[in-house]
């Protein structure tokens, strides 16, 4: 049987970070589903980017990576987990401040679906501060984000700022 893992987030957009716990996550199981999440964010969050933008940017950064599969979801992350297949999901902690919130989610995944497992990754050193919504807006603000994302990454938001302050205009 083949053990496949789900690695689900909104990845807006996916940074080095997000890169780093994949490709882990891909040697440790037989198969693992980038899962980008399309539906309300319940933290409030309004994605910069589409659901599809994300997606290609997750497949773009994971290309060649042969036994990783990208694909978009709304609803509970454990029904896709279910639907897809999966044993596990993957989630990556980059600092202590992760740990609670990761924690509770672990155990209401587990109370939603006792047979899907959650296995938390750290964040490599180099990572571990590297959050979406801080590229984001360093980003935003004109700085490098260069060490922090794909190159296509990097041109995407550039281009989508700029295009933003074209509207605003």
């Amino acid at each position: 049987m083949q053990h496949i893992a789900l690695y689900p987030g909104t990845f807006d957009p996916i940074t080095n970070g997000h890169v780093d716990v994949a490709l882990r996550a891909a040697r440790l199981f037989d198969f693992v589903v980038i899962g980008v999440y399309a539906g309300h964010d319940g933290a409030g969050k309004h994605p910069l980017f589409s659901a599809e933008e994300r997606c290609a940017m997750a497949r773009q950064a994971l290309a060649g990576v042969e036994n990783v599969r990208v694909d978009v979801f709304t609803g509970l992350t454990v029904d896709y987990a279910r639907a897809v297949g999966a044993q596990t999901i993957v989630r990556g902690l980059r600092a202590v401040s992760d740990f609670e919130y990761e924690f509770q989610l672990a155990h209401m995944n587990r109370h939603l679906a006792p047979d899907v497992d959650v296995v938390c990754l750290m964040t490599s050193a180099q990572h571990s501060f590297i959050s979406s919504s801080m590229i984001k807006e360093v980003a935003m603000l004109g700085g490098d984000i260069t060490a922090f994302v794909p190159p296509h990454v990097a041109q995407a938001l550039a281009e989508k700022f700029s295009q933003l302050r074209v509207e605003r205009r």
